[in-house]
């Protein structure tokens, strides 16, 4: 496929499909579009490419994920009253592979609740078990050895999931330590059961990161900067960036670019798909004149379609951290003693492709219920090889070696508001994500705490020594309600998992239908974390990329059917597609 990195490749001003954003999903549809004999692709990217040793090697998330820079937006939120008026800091992945480059690479898709509440609010073709094919056909799942794990995973696709290669000894021992809370293990969180703790899967393939750039767009090897075994019907565009979508009446007919201070329109004949995710895709749509049609006449921007849920239904995960300070080379950390330790380590993953270079830090975790009765886990743990905040940046440059666990609200009841600062996409929309404004949500997070804390004390940690930081700050016993309180006013913050800004549905609020068109235009789609109607529990990255996986086949007008039943289930390469003409764009 075609690349333009602006060396004055010749491309066309004309394609069969526009994609816009090239993150987790726009990389999964435009490189499904590109499939088909005939058809021609155009994938925006404002951002550069992926070609960076921070981007491949997975320890780099330490330094991409929690600061602005070429590869992330690293915006802020408006000021959180719930938080002490602090501003969220909102981290986005900007070029190839979006905020899959920059993750903490952590494969999880929720739980199958989920996805059939989606299906229970209207969105029909999105229960779990419609869905359950299109994580099977984009995964390559490295452990897939039982038939047990075929019902669930796929083997045969772009995105490379596997076992970290080399886990850190505290993951191990926070995983024992959860037993003797009373946690089970889990092997497998994507599997029949979500509950329990264990050690995350993660987008890693031979040791390196595995981003959506790299599966739907890339040869593979991480040198190569040709693009999908030499087909030229896709041009990938970086550096390039969307100013808002052309209309002729209400039908998109293109959009309008600037690269290098220079204007231009790309026609799509048949459409247009926005991928540019929960801040971005509301954007651009106020931007061009989709939106909120008080909002949009307040910015100066004529309406085309009066949609108010534009921008409405942000919903995000909030969470909080408990940090321990640990004395040890086999933790990450700034003393001169760890530094040190890291030269050998860098020479190991040079040789090998393992060893520390290879942790995504965040390797083990857990899914728990706050209280009997629930459906679903509502809590997410992660367990943290480094003493972070709950941004999570390191405490300082010169921060000591230890641990720190976060405890997520997965399902909060919170809802927040993207709008337009101007009608200039090189503005940052104004990001308002209202957290705790639903006092249950604070609730959620007290118990986290208080779990934590009771895992932290059992033996395979505690007998690990250290300093535990606050610790007088959550009281005697099970710990103080008022002073959890205060402490997560203090502390909380998102763990980047933006969602619902365009949201999927058939009531007044809904943006898009199930099918994924925007309502009361033509020729213009949405596919990414932001048509999700409500929050999954979990990471949001492998359901963004399903959303790709089955927006492509939306578009062309097919249904991938998965196995008839759970005895019958096989790999993703054994689903079948049958023709849907009723979606066919």
């Amino acid at each position: 496929m075609a690349a333009n990195h602006g060396s004055g490749t010749d491309v066309s001003d004309e394609f069969d499909y526009i994609v816009v954003g090239a993150g987790s999903a726009g990389c999964a549809v435009a490189g499904r579009l590109a499939e088909e004999h005939g058809v021609t692709v155009a994938l925006i990217e404002p951002g550069p490419d992926d070609h960076h040793f921070t981007v491949w090697t997975p320890i780099g998330v330490g330094k991409l994920a929690v600061r602005p820079g070429p590869r992330n937006y690293g915006y802020m939120s408006t000021p959180q009253p719930a938080l002490n008026n602090r501003r969220s800091f909102q981290p986005r992945g900007r070029g190839l592979g979006g905020s899959s480059s920059i993750n903490g690479m952590v494969y999880i898709r929720g739980h199958r609740n989920d996805y059939d509440h989606w299906a229970e609010l209207g969105c029909r073709g999105w229960r779990y078990d419609d869905v359950l094919p299109y994580f099977q056909r984009a995964e390559a799942n490295g452990r897939l050895s039982t038939a047990r794990d075929a019902v669930y995973h796929g083997a045969n696709g772009p995105l490379h999931v596997n076992d970290l290669r080399t886990p850190n000894p505290f993951s191990r021992r926070f995983i024992e330590a959860a037993a003797q809370a009373g946690i089970p293990f889990n092997d497998d969180f994507n599997g029949q059961d979500q509950d329990g703790a264990g050690l995350y899967q993660v987008t890693q393939h031979n040791g390196e990161r595995w981003n959506s750039s790299r599966a739907y767009l890339h040869r593979g090897d991480a040198a190569d900067t040709a693009f999908n075994n030499g087909r030229g019907n896709l041009a990938v565009m970086t550096d390039t960036l969307a100013l808002r979508i052309e209309f002729e009446g209400r039908r998109a007919t293109g959009v309008r670019v600037e690269r290098d201070g220079v204007e231009r329109t790309l026609r799509a004949r048949r459409e247009v798909i926005l991928s540019a995710g929960a801040f971005n895709s509301p954007q651009l749509l106020m931007a061009s004149g989709i939106g909120p049609g008080a909002h949009l006449r307040a910015s100066g921007v004529p309406v085309i379609c009066d949609l108010p849920g534009v921008g409405e239904n942000l919903q995000d995960h909030i969470d909080v951290t408990i940090k321990k300070v640990v004395p040890t080379t086999e933790l990450f950390g700034y003393t001169l003693r760890n530094i040190l330790h890291m030269i050998p380590e860098l020479m190991r993953y040079r040789r090998e492709r393992r060893g520390m270079f290879s942790s995504n830090v965040a390797e083990a975790g857990g899914f728990v219920r706050s209280r009997p009765g629930l459906a679903e886990p509502d809590i997410q743990l992660s367990f943290i090889c480094a003493l972070v905040t709950a941004r999570g940046e390191n405490i300082g440059k010169k921060g000591p070696p230890g641990y720190s666990c976060h405890a997520t609200n997965l399902r909060p009841a919170s809802r927040g508001v993207v709008r337009l600062k101007s009608a200039d996409m090189r503005e940052a929309p104004l990001i308002d994500p209202r957290y705790f404004s639903v006092d249950s949500d604070m609730d959620t997070l007290v118990t986290g705490l208080r779990l934590i804390r009771k895992i932290f004390a059992q033996p395979a940690l505690a007998e690990a020594g250290g300093r535990e930081l606050h610790a007088e700050s959550f009281g005697s016993g099970d710990g103080d309600e008022r002073m959890l309180r205060d402490y997560i006013r203090t502390h909380a913050d998102t763990l980047f998992h933006p969602v619902g800004t365009c949201k999927m549905g058939v009531d007044d609020m809904a943006v898009v239908d199930p099918t994924l068109r925007v309502r009361g235009v033509e020729g213009l789609r949405v596919a990414d974390a932001s048509v999700m109607p409500t929050l999954i529990g979990g990471n949001t990255n492998a359901p963004a990329i399903m959303i790709g996986e089955k927006a492509a086949d939306l578009i062309r007008g097919r249904r991938l059917e998965g196995p008839s039943s759970a005895a019958h289930a096989a790999q993703a390469g054994d689903a079948r597609y049958s023709l849907d003409t009723s979606n066919n764009g």
